[in-house]
């Protein structure tokens, strides 16, 4: 090479290296202006949900085996403590505990279903009673006549049976799927009790030692929050079920403990499930050949069952254990179910309320754990700090010595293996 060649070739290292000097020195997340961290955030926004919509096979089986993991995270441990099962062991039968609970469940809405098929007869007349009110009413309204309402349902009819072998495929698709679902999500559930300190320690490998108060922080606060909210969930849901099963049973409504059950089940969904068992009531209702009077009293039940809910239980039961906003709740809801439908529903608040904790406990993402919270919420989280590393101790059940950032992190790791 002569002298030409090695001159620019030098010329060109030196401007990369000047280059990359002005990357590291000037272009800092606290230096760098307001619209090269919104493009970092939108670009990071949007990569993360192209990645969440093509993984959804496998992340949405992941993060309800996550929420189920933290569950059962206390009764695995009081089978090993206690009752000095293995690990492997303890936790293989919190699982199964928890498929008996939901087994449970199933069997009593299952045996509901079975008796309301016997009024099928009833359905049918009901059904044949009320299409010849509404042509009576067509006819008077709108002044068609019969025969051409006839041809107009005839023509849906063959429209609906071309499509009826695809319907029964795409059902019989459906619940082949969620069996393999659920399979999947207990699989998953098993592993992560069963490897919770190998998970530990990777992220305590993962991030730098004077981070490691934070992580067992994050993680304590995780844990608490996610806890917690499940388990004041399925108390509303709990308390709203046996309140409406109460109230048509009082009223004399057939099948109050179905009705309750699905009231109770479908609250469980913010904003949209009340809709959706305000439906499914009124329609069961209606089979069981019920004047128009009980339908409307079922409305009203649901109705003002859902205005206590949402103003009285919610508040006090849930809303103090996760302080989300209304606003992003909602939207999380609606983002949710249009990337993974109805599973993404469920899980929208749960994965809010997490990044909700990471975001209050990382130092440039705090304004965002601010437009997450609720707005009577305190901005200052240092006063958690101590009862959430009290927390760190009993949930992940490590030693009593494991949050302390000035001892060694390897020790740290080999005492969370123990």
């Amino acid at each position: 090479m002569n002298k030409k060649g090695k001159f620019k070739f030098t010329a060109i290292s030196l401007r990369i290296i000047l280059y990359k000097q002005y990357l590291m020195n000037v272009i800092k997340p606290a230096n760098s202006p307001f619209y090269f961290k919104l493009a970092m955030v939108l670009v990071s926004l949007i990569c993360l949900g192209y990645l969440s919509v093509i993984g959804k096979q496998i992340l949405s089986p992941l993060l309800f085996s996550l929420l189920f993991a933290i569950l059962l995270l206390p009764i695995s441990v009081f089978f090993e403590k206690r009752c000095k099962f293995p690990r492997s062991a303890a936790s293989g039968l919190s699982v199964i505990l928890f498929l008996l609970a939901i087994a449970g469940l199933l069997y009593i809405v299952g045996s509901q279903l079975t008796n309301l098929a016997s009024d099928w007869p009833m359905f049918k007349v009901q059904a044949t009673t009320s299409f010849n009110n509404l042509q009576e009413w067509i006819y008077t309204t709108f002044h068609v006549n019969f025969k051409k309402q006839m041809a107009y349902i005839d023509s849906s009819a063959s429209k609906l049976m071309n499509v009826s072998t695809s319907v029964v495929g795409t059902t019989v698709i459906t619940v082949s799927s969620v069996m393999l679902f659920l399979v999947f999500t207990m699989i998953y559930t098993f592993f992560l009790l069963f490897y919770r300190r190998l998970i530990l320690k990777f992220l305590i490998g993962v991030f730098k030692e004077e981070n490691s108060a934070t992580l067992y922080e994050v993680v304590a606060q995780i844990q608490s929050i996610i806890r917690k909210y499940i388990l004041g969930l399925l108390l509303e849901m709990g308390i709203v079920a046996g309140a409406c099963c109460i109230a048509f049973w009082l009223l004399g409504i057939k099948y109050a403990l179905l009705l309750g059950l699905i009231t109770g089940l479908f609250n469980i969904i913010p904003y949209i499930g009340i809709f959706s068992a305000l439906l499914l009531s009124t329609l069961i209702t209606f089979a069981t050949g019920a004047a128009a009077g009980k339908i409307l009293i079922v409305v009203i039940t649901v109705v003002a069952m859902h205005l206590v809910d949402s103003n009285v239980l919610l508040p006090l039961v849930v809303g103090s254990k996760v302080r989300i906003n209304a606003l992003i709740t909602l939207m999380g809801v609606i983002i949710g179910e249009m990337m993974w439908g109805i599973p993404g529903m469920f899980l929208a608040i749960p994965v809010i309320a997490m990044t909700k904790t990471v975001f209050d406990r990382v130092e440039g993402l705090q304004p965002w754990g601010i437009l997450l919270g609720a707005e009577k919420e305190s901005v200052d989280i240092s006063d958690t700090s101590k009862t959430v590393q009290t927390q760190t101790i009993d949930t992940i059940d490590t030693s009593e010595h494991i949050i302390n950032t000035k001892g060694n992190t390897s020790g740290n790791i080999e005492t969370v293996g123990k």
